[in-house]
């Protein structure tokens, strides 16, 4: 694929190499690649991107992500929906809501499957999580920074540390049941140990 040094895609696009820059430092439009010695890069795809997309700006969605670990917190995910549409609303911008039901460190499930596509197609402005584990327990960090090179940038709305005890067993259970199943002899038995003591101590919750 081809790509554009800095001075390039600046003159494609109609704006100043500094310009580019100040985008880059506040995320609104990150290099495809930049090299160690600081020199940045843009692809194709940005281009033709840009130039379609800027110009309908406005249309970009603001979606909502809703996400709980199991269908046994139904009647949390409806609050979180809730809470989301009275959120938005008040934002007084376009906005769609995108729920889940998966483990925070499943990267496959439906719902995110779906975000992530529509951020790769540039259709959306801003993701919203009422919580930061709510989009996933570990790799935020990852999908914060992939975003951000498609123009989307995440907010969440409550930053204050949480920790919900059920959710955070039963990503446990299935970090240790996932490493269990290539353990052995003694080793395995431990790990079967300890994934009945989680389900245990879930089941009293």
């Amino acid at each position: 694929m081809k790509t554009y040094s800095i001075g390039q895609f600046a003159e494609e696009i109609g704006i100043t190499i500094q310009t580019l820059r100040n985008w880059d430092k506040t995320d609104k439009l990150k290099p495809s690649y930049t090299t160690p010695s600081g020199h940045r890069y843009y692809s194709q795809q940005q281009l033709d991107m840009y130039l379609g997309l800027y110009e309908q700006e406005k249309e970009r969605l603001v979606i909502g992500y809703c996400r709980v670990s199991s269908s046994k917190q139904k009647d949390d995910l409806e609050r979180q929906v809730e809470n989301m549409k009275t959120y938005l609303i008040q934002q007084g911008k376009p906005f769609e809501i995108i729920t889940d039901v998966g483990s925070g460190i499943n990267y496959n499930k439906k719902g995110l499957n779906i975000l992530i596509d529509k951020v790769l197609a540039y259709q959306v402005e801003t993701v919203v999580v009422m919580y930061k584990d709510r989009l996933l327990r570990f790799g935020y960090e990852l999908l914060d920074s992939l975003f951000a090179k498609y123009g989307t940038n995440i907010q969440i709305i409550d930053s204050t540390p949480k920790i919900e005890d059920q959710e955070l067993v039963e990503d446990l259970i299935q970090i240790v049941t996932v490493f269990s199943c290539k353990l052995q002899g003694r080793r395995a038995h431990k790990a079967k140990k300890m994934i009945e003591e989680l389900i245990k101590y879930d089941s009293h919750e």
